[in-house]
C-alpha cells in the first residue's frame, strides 16, 4: 500500500520538475524578435485576455451609447409634444380671444348706434330648467342696475332683468315662457304682443285677424312696455295661422342664438313709457 501510494507522487514530482526544465530552458531560448520564449508565450496569453477585456468593455460602451442615443431622442420627442401642446393652447387662446374681442367690437358698435345709456355685463351662469329660460350676469347694484332694465345683444333683444344683487344679476330671456314685450311688425306697423313659451320660437299674440303680416316680416319692439326701448330688432315672423276667431296665430324667430350669448349691455336709460308711469306715480 505504501509503494502505490508513492508511485503517484513520484510521478507528479517529475512533471512538475520537467515543466519547470521547460520553463527555465524557455525563458534561456530567445525568439527571432529578440525576447525569449516564455515571455513571448505569456504575452499571447496576457495579450488574448486583454483584447477579450477590451471587446467586452467596447460592447458594453456600444450597448449603453445607444440607450443613451435612445434616451435622448425620447427626450425630445417628449419636448416636442409638450411643444406641440402648448402651441395649440396657444392657438385656442388666441382665437378664444379673437372670438372675444370680435364679440366686444359688436356690443360696442351697438352702444355708439343707440342714444341709450348702457352697461356691458358678460354671462356667468345659465339657467337649469327648459321651462324657466334665464341666465346671471356679472354686474349688479353696485354698477347701476336695477329691476325691469332691458338687456340687448346685437343680434337683437334678450330680455329683462328680474333679479338685481350686488354683484350679480338675473336675466329672463324672452323665450322664457313668463316673458313679454310689445312688439309690431315693422313694416306693416301692426301691433301684438311678443310672449316667450319656453322653447326656440316666440307667438306674437293680439295681432288682429285684418293686420298685414306675412312671413319673413321683421319684428321690433313697440316700446309700450315701460321696459324695452323702442325699434330694436325681436325676431322675424316664421309662420301665419288663422285662427278663426279675432287674432291671428303668429310664430317668431327670435334675432338672437340664446345658446351662445356671452355679453350683453343692459340699459340704464329710463324708457319714455317708464318715464311717463314715474312720472304720474309722483
Amino acid at each position: 500500500m505504501a509503494l502505490l501510494d508513492v508511485r503517484p507522487r513520484a510521478g507528479y514530482l517529475f512533471l512538475g520538475i520537467m515543466l519547470g526544465h521547460i520553463l527555465l530552458i524557455s525563458a534561456q531560448i530567445n525568439s527571432r524578435g529578440g525576447g525569449s520564449v516564455l515571455e513571448a508565450m505569456t504575452f499571447g496569453v496576457v495579450a488574448e485576455v486583454q483584447r477579450s477585456i477590451s471587446s467586452g468593455f467596447s460592447s458594453v460602451r456600444r450597448v449603453w451609447g445607444g440607450y443613451a442615443d435612445l434616451r435622448n431622442v425620447q427626450l425630445q420627442n417628449e419636448e416636442l409634444v409638450r411643444q406641440l401642446h402648448e402651441a395649440q393652447i396657444a392657438v385656442q387662446e388666441q382665437r378664444a380671444l379673437a372670438d372675444r374681442t370680435r364679440s366686444l367690437e359688436q356690443l360696442l358698435d351697438l352702444r355708439d348706434r343707440s342714444n341709450l345709456t348702457t352697461i356691458a355685463a358678460e354671462i356667468i351662469a345659465a339657467g337649469a330648467s327648459p321651462d324657466f329660460r334665464t341666465v346671471t350676469i356679472d354686474k349688479g347694484t353696485r354698477d347701476g342696475l336695477g329691476a325691469d332694465m332691458a338687456a340687448l345683444a346685437p343680434a337683437g333683444v334678450v330680455g329683462r332683468v328680474v333679479i338685481p344683487s350686488a354683484r350679480a344679476s338675473k336675466i329672463q330671456l324672452l323665450v322664457d315662457r313668463n316673458a313679454a314685450a310689445g312688439a309690431l311688425i315693422e313694416r306693416s306697423r301692426a301691433q301684438g304682443v311678443a310672449t316667450g313659451v319656453g322653447e326656440e320660437l316666440l307667438t306674437l299674440e293680439y295681432v288682429s285677424e285684418i293686420a298685414d303680416v306675412i312671413v319673413g316680416d321683421l319684428v321690433v319692439t313697440s316700446g309700450i312696455d315701460g321696459i324695452y326701448p323702442k325699434g330694436y330688432v325681436i325676431g322675424r315672423v316664421e309662420s301665419v295661422d288663422k285662427n278663426g276667431g279675432a287674432y291671428k296665430k303668429i310664430s317668431v324667430r327670435p334675432a338672437v342664438d340664446f345658446r351662445s350669448l356671452e355679453e350683453v349691455l343692459v340699459v340704464t336709460t329710463p324708457t319714455p313709457a317708464r318715464e311717463l308711469g314715474q312720472g304720474s306715480a309722483e
